[in-house]
């Protein structure tokens, strides 16, 4: 892991950890004034519906944050780049922003109050903490802009197909995550409505949109591999299933600027007239044409460099090398 994965890392996790600290600074000051147990569930209406202990509440706190943080943390970890990060890392501040404030407000309203029963959270703390969660979106976006991204791409002349200069029997592969913004963003969503549903509702509430949420950020990343295998996609981090093209069945590699809805018509495992593609989101795509003819695509980043690695590596194997 280099420097800049660990400072990407670092700001990653920040706004997670600065929320549970103002959480537990609030605690620290209304202690004496919390009732126990505490109101800790509300409903639509602002009215407590659900008691917790104090303890109980603060292990939430806890669990919340570091949670959500340790998710957009794997998110962060599994990049292949800085600039494809820089919305995802502005969604995390803008959740911590959002969580953080709705734990706090939950601990003023029950501040004073004796009779849990008695305690309400009017629904405009959702809007606030909304509002806290924007401000929270702009300064993590601010913290990005000095992180630099970019990485340099394979030259290639004109009508000829892209390829590595590889040394006699030097091995080389490729590896990227190949993220969906779409997936990615329902999954945060759901994962950001299923919280405030435990909080407002209790865990029952929150059954099918936190399941769903981190089901939607699991398929958000799919992994794509170029190696003396030929080209493998997987599209979730579990090894099965794959799609793989290899090297035998390839006659040239290139790369592509697709847009889905035009292309596609639609995102997902994608058939068409002519080919195929796992297609999770418009941009610069690896473009397989096979030898029958038909062509396999997939959308990722870096995809010059994966197809004149693949021509390369596919020319040694027709070679017999």
């Amino acid at each position: 892991m280099n420097r800049v994965r660990y400072r990407l890392m670092a700001v990653t996790a920040l706004p997670f950890l600065l929320a549970l600290a103002a959480d537990l600074t609030a605690y620290a000051f209304l202690r004496d004034r919390l009732p126990e147990p505490m109101a800790s569930h509300f409903t639509g209406r602002g009215h407590s519906d659900d008691t917790a202990s104090r303890a109980s509440f603060l292990g939430l706190a806890a669990a919340l944050h570091l949670g959500l943080g340790a998710v957009w943390g794997l998110v962060v970890l599994t990049a292949t780049n800085v600039r494809g990060t820089r919305w995802m890392i502005a969604a995390g501040y803008a959740t911590a922003g959002f969580v953080g404030y709705l734990m706090v407000a939950v601990l003023l309203a029950n501040a004073g109050v004796s009779d849990p029963d008695r305690v309400r959270m009017p629904l405009w703390h959702i809007a606030v903490g909304a509002g806290v969660g924007a401000l929270g979106a702009g300064i993590g976006r601010l913290l990005m802009v000095a992180l630099p991204a970019s990485d340099p791409e394979p030259s290639q002349g004109p009508g000829e197909s892209p390829r590595l200069d590889l040394a006699e029997g030097e091995a080389a592969g490729w590896m990227r995550r190949a993220p969906s913004r779409v997936l990615s963003v329902v999954g945060v969503a759901l994962l950001v409505f299923g919280v405030v549903l435990m909080l407002t509702a209790g865990p029952v509430g929150a059954v099918g949109a936190l399941p769903a949420g981190l089901l939607c950020l699991a398929f958000s990343r799919p992994y794509v591999t170029v190696d003396r295998h030929g080209l493998t996609a997987r599209p979730t981090v579990l090894p099965w299933p794959r799609i793989r093209v290899p090297l035998s069945d390839i006659d040239r590699a290139d790369s592509r600027h697709i847009d889905i809805p035009t292309e596609y018509g639609g995102w997902g495992y994608r058939f068409r007239p002519g080919g195929s593609g796992l297609m999770l989101r418009s941009g610069e795509a690896i473009v397989v044409r096979r030898l029958s003819g038909r062509e396999f695509a997939v959308t990722v980043d870096d995809s010059a460099k994966a197809a004149a690695l693949l021509n390369t590596l596919a020319h040694r194997a027709k070679a017999g090398r």
